[in-house]
Order: structure tokens, then sequence, then C-alpha cells
């Protein structure tokens, strides 16, 4: 690894790029800010739902894709590891597309030591795995609560407010989400252990964690849809996850934020044990 590297690892997923909801100028902005030496994918990238049924795709999003390829060409370990959203990626498992790994999970060894288990998570999801159904009306029902939550904000931004999100907040107040969320968590964490892996790191419940879990260190990556949020690994191994673009905006004044230094404030940080 090189002195430049900001991040020896990044990872992000559920970016849902070809929806309204998807926040690409916020990715783009986080994408450019950082160089790590490998750049993990986990899920969800391109929503292959929602463009099946209406087409969307804003330049932002070309942009985006773009510069994940600019950043495997020069020279960072970019793995793609598709979801359910983008499920028809995994019929190219185990090949490379333009510089971009495309594999069905991965076990990440970090700078001190620690294996963690890297997938989307939709395989213990079991309205996913068992009821698609299901799960494409909950997808459509979640749609709705974006597009009210942008509404929301714009109301919110008019007042002086900063953002809220709606949906989150109807996910962790609704009994049943909670505990499904717990289950989910749980039953990530128990096949980590299986695997003989220190922890696992997944996206699919679009919320950004950091917990242990039974000795497991439980990392979710969040999403771009509500709460722009992406797991890093610092060069010595610590993980952490970032909240965009308020740890851009939290480096002090006066001087280039230098990312893995200025930002650790601004989001949740586990060190390793």
């Amino acid at each position: 690894m090189t002195e430049h590297r900001t991040h020896r690892a990044v990872w992000i997923s559920d970016t849902h790029l070809g929806t309204r909801g998807c926040k690409a100028e916020l990715l783009l902005d986080f994408l450019q800010h950082v160089d790590p030496q490998y750049l993990f994918l986990v899920g969800d990238i391109v929503d292959g739902w929602r463009l099946t049924r209406s087409w969307y795709w804003a330049p932002s999003h070309s942009a985006v894709v773009q510069r994940v390829l600019t950043m495997a060409r020069n020279g960072t370990e970019v793995v793609y590891i598709p979801g359910n959203h983008d499920e028809t990626m995994r019929d190219y498992t185990g090949i490379q597309l333009a510089g971009v790994s495309v594999v069905a999970e991965y076990l990440h060894e970090t700078a001190d030591g620690r294996h963690f288990l890297v997938i989307h998570g939709d395989q213990f999801d079991a309205v996913v795995k068992y009821a698609k159904w299901l799960a494409l009306l909950g997808d459509w029902a979640y749609q709705g609560a974006i597009w009210a939550n942008s509404w929301v904000n714009h109301a919110r931004a008019r007042l002086g407010y900063p953002y809220w999100s709606l949906s989150g907040y109807l996910k962790h107040k609704v009994k049943n989400a909670v505990e499904y969320i717990s289950r989910f968590e749980e039953a990530v964490a128990a096949e980590a252990k299986r695997r003989g892996a220190h922890g696992v790191i997944c996206g699919h419940i679009h919320h950004a964690e950091m917990r242990d879990s039974g000795g497991m260190l439980d990392c979710h990556d969040g999403d771009w849809v509500e709460s722009c949020t992406a797991l890093v690994e610092h060069r010595e191994g610590t993980l952490e996850i970032l909240v965009w673009p308020q740890a851009r905006l939290s480096a002090p004044r006066g001087r280039r934020a230098r990312p893995g230094r200025d930002w650790p404030a601004a989001a949740e940080r586990v060190a390793a044990d």
C-alpha cells in the first residue's frame, strides 16, 4: 500500500443507482475524497428491480460508475458483491469486469489481523429468500416513504432544520421492524462465527451500525438513499462509520481535510481490541 492511500479499505452498499432516491451527488463527492487500497461494493449498487419497472438514470449516476472504474484503473482493488436488487450480477461471479472483481462473498483481513466475512446479507432475509413478492411490495412501500421523505426535508430545509430520515424513523419506531433488524444481525453474526471470522460486514438493512453480537463485531455500512454512510478501515486496522457530508465538513477550518485523521470525531468509531 502506498503512502497516499487515505484508507486501507472502504465499504459501501445500497446505493440504488437507477432510482430517484439515490444520493448520487453525495456518493460521488465521497468517492472523490477517498483513495483506498480496497473498495468493497456490498450489493444493491444498481437497482435492477426499479429499472425493470421504470427507467431512470441521471448523469450523476454515470459519474459514480466512472469514478469507481477510475479508482480501479488507479490501483484500488474493487470488489463487487451483488445483492438482491442487483442479483443479475451474480451470473458473473468469479469474473473480473473492467477491473472490478465480482464475487459472492469475501473474507477480508484487517491490518491488525482480524478476519471479517463480507456479504450483502439478503441470504439471511427470509422475506427476500422465500417470498419475493412480499419483498417487492415492501420495496414499493419503502419508495413511497422515500418520496414523502424528500418533501418533508424540503420543508425542513426552508425552515432551517437539518436533514432527518422519515423512513429511518419509521423503521426504528415500529416494533416488528426493530425485531427484524435484531434477528437479521444475529443471523449474519452467527454465520461469521461459524466461518471462524472475528466479525461480519454487510448491507441490506439500510442501517449503519457497529455492535458486539455474541463476541462478534457486527458491522453494517448503511446506504446512500437515506443515511449516506460508509464503513472504513484505517491504516492501523480500526473501523469507523462515516456519515457524509458531515464527516468532511467537520474537518478543522483553514486546512484541507485529511481522511482518517480529521474525521473520526464525526462518526462512531470502534477501535481494535
